[in-house]
Formats: C-alpha cells, sequence, structure tokens
C-alpha cells in the first residue's frame, strides 16, 4: 500500500513542478530584468531546487560513443549482445583497424542494488582505450512482467555464468560492490565442473565477501533486524500501470532513501552549494551538480526475492565465508578455484564495504597459487571512489590493466550472439 501512497503523491505534485518549471523559466530568461538581479536569480533558483527535489530521474545513458586507443579517436557503438528478461548484456563496440591486435575482454558486473549500471559509466570510459568491454544492464524490477518470472540470488549466478559464455573464453570479470559474492560462486562453479569458459582473472571491487569484517552500518543493520524484518517492512507490490504490476520488490526509493539518510548532512549541503551557485550564476559548479544527482537519484526496482535471498546469505548467515553457501543445492567452494587469477581492491574510506570484507576472498580461494593473487587498498577514497573518480584512473585502473594483462588468454574468442529467453 505505501508504493501506492508514494505513486499518488507523486502525481498529485506534478502541477505543482509544472508550475515550479515555468517560474523557473520566466526568472532565468535572459529578456526578463529581472533575470540579472540577486532577488531573480534566487527565486530562479529555488523553482529548479523545487522541481529537482520532487523529480523521478529517468534512467541515464551511458553517452560514450568515442574513446581514444592508441592516440587516435576511436567511435564506440553500444551493442546488445546477449538478452534475457531481467538484464540485456551491452558491448561497447569499438571501430578498430583491420588486422590490430586484440585486447583484452573484460565483463563488468555492474551492481544490482538500487541504481543503473549507468553509475559506472566512468569505471567503463576509463577501460575503453585499453579492453573490448561489456556490462551488465540489469533491467529495473517494475519493468518486468510477472509472465517472465522470478529472480533471484540464484538465477543471478546463472545470468553470470551465461554471460560469460556469451563472450567466449578467456573472458576477464570484474565485479563491482555487491555482485562480488555472486561473480565468486560463479567462478567456484564453473572451475569445479572444469569449464573452459571459467574466466582468466577476476577482479573484486569493494564486495562484501565477508562483512563480518569491519563491519559497515549497513552490515550491522542487516545483523540487527534479521531477515524478516526486511520481509514484512521493506517489500512491496508494483502498483499498475507499470509493466511489472503485482511483482513482489524492493522499491528503489527506498534504497535511496537508506543511501541518502547515510550521509544527510552530506547530501543537504550538496543543495545548498547548489542554489547558491545558481544565485552567484556559477554554471560550473551548478552543472556539476546536476550531472552527479541525475545519476545519484535515478533508481530501480529489485525482485523481492533476489533482494531477501542475497540480504540472508551474504548480510545475516554469512555463507559464503562460512562454506555453507549453495547454488540450487550444490554447494560453492572458492577452494576449487585453481586457474583464475584474483585482484581484489578496496577502498580505506569505504562506508558501504569495511577493508578487509573484500580482501576475504584471497582465504576462500586457498588453492590458487600465491603469484595469481593480487590485492590493493586505494588511500582516501571512499565507496563510490574506488571504481570512479581521479584517484580510480590514476591509481587503481593501471593496477588492474597491468593485473589482465599479466595473465591474459591466449584463446580464440567466441563471437557473441544476442541470445533471448524463453519464458519458463
Amino acid at each position: 500500500m505505501f508504493y501506492q501512497v508514494y505513486e499518488l503523491n507523486h502525481a498529485a505534485i506534478q502541477p505543482f513542478r509544472a508550475f515550479a518549471d515555468v517560474v523557473k523559466l520566466f526568472y532565468s530568461n535572459p529578456v526578463n530584468p529581472w533575470a540579472h538581479t540577486p532577488w531573480g536569480r534566487s527565486i530562479a533558483a529555488a523553482a529548479e531546487l523545487f522541481e529537482r527535489t520532487t523529480r523521478r530521474y529517468a534512467k541515464p545513458s551511458f553517452g560514450l560513443g568515442a574513446t581514444v586507443v592508441d592516440w587516435q579517436p576511436v567511435r564506440v557503438t553500444e551493442t546488445v549482445v546477449w538478452q534475457k528478461p531481467f538484464c540485456n548484456l551491452i558491448h561497447f563496440e569499438r571501430n578498430l583497424p583491420a588486422g590490430r591486435r586484440p585486447d583484452p575482454r573484460i565483463l563488468v558486473v555492474a551492481p544490482m542494488s538500487g541504481h543503473y549500471a549507468t553509475l559506472l559509466r566512468g569505471t567503463v570510459e576509463a577501460l575503453l582505450p585499453h579492453a573490448e568491454v561489456y556490462i551488465t544492464d540489469w533491467t529495473d524490477a517494475r519493468m518486468v512482467p510477472v509472465a517472465e518470472g522470478r529472480f533471484d540470488l540464484d538465477d543471478y549466478i546463472d545470468y553470470v555464468i551465461d554471460m560469460l559464455k556469451a563472450v567466449g573464453p578467456g573472458t576477464h570479470v570484474m565485479a563491482v560492490c555487491q555482485p562480488s559474492v555472486p561473480v565468486l560462486a560463479a567462478v567456484a562453479l564453473m572451475e569445479a565442473k572444469g569449464d573452459r569458459f571459467a574466466p582468466a582473472t577476476m577482479t573484486l571491487m569493494g564486495g562484501p565477501i565477508d562483512t563480518r569484517r569491519n563491519p559497515t552500518a549497513v552490515n550491522l543493520l542487516a545483523e540487527e533486524k534479521g531477515i524478516q524484518w526486511f520481509r514484512d517492512n521493506v517489500i512491496m507490490q508494483v502498483p499498475w500501470p507499470e509493466p511489472g504490476f503485482m511483482r513482489s520488490v524492493y522499491p528503489g526509493f527506498l534504497q535511496l532513501s537508506g543511501f541518502m539518510g547515510m550521509n544527510l548532512d552530506r547530501h543537504i549541503s550538496a543543495h545548498k552549494e547548489f542554489f547558491l551557485h545558481l544565485v552567484k550564476n556559477d554554471g560550473d559548479g551548478a552543472e556539476k551538480h546536476r550531472e552527479f544527482y541525475d545519476e545519484y537519484l535515478a533508481v530501480m526496482d529489485l525482485t523481492a526475492e533476489f533482494y531477501l535471498q542475497t540480504v540472508e546469505t551474504v548480510f545475516v548467515e554469512h555463507r559464503l565465508p562460512k562454506g555453507t553457501m549453495t547454488h540450487r543445492g550444490t554447494p560453492v567452494d572458492p577452494s576449487k578455484i585453481r586457474n583464475v587469477a584474483l585482484f581484489t581492491v578496496e577502498g580505506e574510506n569505504d562506508d558501504i564495504s569495511g577493508i578487509g570484507q573484500t580482501e576475504a576472498a584471497h582465504a576462500l580461494c586457498s588453492s590458487l597459487p600465491a603469484d595469481m593473487r593480487a590485492h590493493y587498498m586505494q588511500p582516501a577514497v571512499g565507496h563510490y571512489g574506488v571504481f570512479n573518480g581521479s584517484r580510480f584512473r590514476a591509481e587503481i585502473l593501471p593496477r588492474i590493466v597491468d593485473f589482465v594483462n599479466s595473465y591474459g588468454r591466449e584463446r580464440k574468442p567466441a563471437r557473441p550472439r544476442l541470445v533471448k529467453a524463453a519464458k519458463d
């Protein structure tokens, strides 16, 4: 019922948002003399602030139409090469000269934790000069009809395995935050079967492999409340007329509220500074705010079964580090990983995945030789800085590229093909 109330409230505010938009246009029009006064700019700024804080933000685009390879500009085209109801696999296809030596293929597994895969735009952009990049573009659960069936953590692992097979042998997989657990599980299952499509390397970045180490506020909340509390308080049904009507989900707006609440003072200060930038006519400062929050405030719903299974498996019962995690009845044993090199990355100030939580993967992958593992802790960055920003580009990215190139496999790549899953 709460989801329906949220939707009704959003609809009720629509006329006021439209009025605020008109006021902003009127008081920012250069023909209007008031637009050139602090008073007029203050009214326009207040109107824009109201409109932006009450807006529903649509899914952003990647907008990566070009990159630079070998010091030459190269056109980039987004192509969907694999498709199922809850995910599209996007290949950022670079228009490279014929006969050029192929670069490594990197599958970036984006987090399915409330934000769209475009949150990793900067990650993909930084990788493009060095690799053929693929990324998981997870679908908003509210847009998937109930007839398409369920999607839980086991399905997530199946999707990862299927996508590794679609991209081909010798792929390098990179998991950012939440998918570190299902990616490690997928690789362990593939190695246990001797699957030739197991990746060449696995990079885990800021992921909750063992949340018992340096638990953060997120980890403590999950342990304190228990799975039943989440089932009773945060699971809702998608309202009509969305395509996913009646699907049980963890709404994106609830997830966003949790993220905002963790650093509420910082967000309030950012919006205050945005208002002052507008009043001072500081276009650069205001535009940086818009760019960040256009991405940050765009959220998606998660299926209830995926969210609850993830919370229970990863944050409440710690099944992976305890050795009790299973996938469709099959034990997940990271010690089976013998051929996939492992690189873990953490941020010193990460308030989502504490220091040591990702590094814990090394103890689990006990069969890997020492020369096939590496760990790096980046000083002075938080969770977001682990995979984006200036320090990522200058200090983390070169280490990832070097690691990938050091453990590449000379295998003929399979050409990905568009696959659509049949309904269950």
